[in-house]
């Protein structure tokens, strides 16, 4: 067991899954040099090379359409977004090109895309970098959405969602980045379409994900604390649509 930091549980998925399968590819803004503006990608470019991390120009719709057109080859790319509130820029290519390329070809072409990056309300930081847009995705076609919550499910999940045949939007709240946790040195996998039972009751249940999971729990120490006598069940969702 090693304690993790949230941000470096998903670098550690995105390296061992690029060594694992040489087709898997980083791409984003300051993904190479700099080591992508949260870390992430860090050192990852010394490792493997121009060819696998790929620094882009800033155009979230160019870039996707690329990594689009490398995962309609066989490729299996990772794109970083500086933040996720700038994908509204990408949603042409993600909505008619990543989502419904499956359908609209007769299943001849999959999309084994991630895209992966910070995001988050609670900053106070403006429009492109406080949102949540799950909302926004959830109505297209052919596109997985999750959340992660925890240093673990991050790296389980993300390693499930680079192996998956099919694209997946990857939200991840920057407020949960210093979050540490133990991680077991086995390799292991989050399923992509299960929910995670925090704690179990029998009053009511609160179903909640990525940061507001930990907003539950804390409220749940206080209740307890003033022995409130109220039994909550909380249900952190992690998968927001499946399929």
């Amino acid at each position: 067991m090693a304690e993790t930091l949230f941000f470096n549980a998903l670098r550690e998925a995105t390296d061992e899954e690029m060594a694992r399968d040489e087709t898997v590819f980083v791409l984003g803004e300051d993904v190479g040099h700099y080591g992508g503006s949260y870390k992430v990608t860090k050192d990852l470019y010394k490792k493997y090379g121009e060819l696998r991390v790929l620094d882009t120009p800033i155009a979230e719709n160019s870039f996707s359409g690329m990594a689009i057109g490398a995962a309609m080859t066989g490729l299996r790319p990772i794109i970083e977004g500086m933040n996720m509130g700038f994908l509204l820029l990408a949603f042409n290519q993600i909505a008619n090109n990543a989502g419904m390329l499956r359908y609209t070809s007769g299943g001849n072409f999959k999309i084994p895309l991630v895209i992966r990056g910070p995001g988050g309300v609670g900053r106070q930081l403006g429009a492109e970098h406080s949102q949540r847009l799950e909302a926004y995705f959830h109505a297209v076609p052919g596109l997985k959405i999750v959340a992660c919550s925890t240093p673990y499910n991050a790296k389980g999940l993300l390693k499930a969602a680079i192996r998956d045949e099919n694209p997946v939007l990857f939200f991840e709240h920057v407020l949960l980045y210093n979050l540490k946790e133990d991680l077991p040195d086995h390799e292991y996998i989050c399923p992509l379409d299960k929910a995670e039972v925090v704690r179990p009751g029998k009053d009511v249940t609160i179903l909640t994900y990525s940061r507001m999971r930990h907003h539950c729990t804390q409220a749940m120490k206080l209740v307890e604390q003033h022995g409130l006598g109220y039994d909550p069940e909380i249900i952190d969702l992690i998968s927001l649509k499946p399929f």
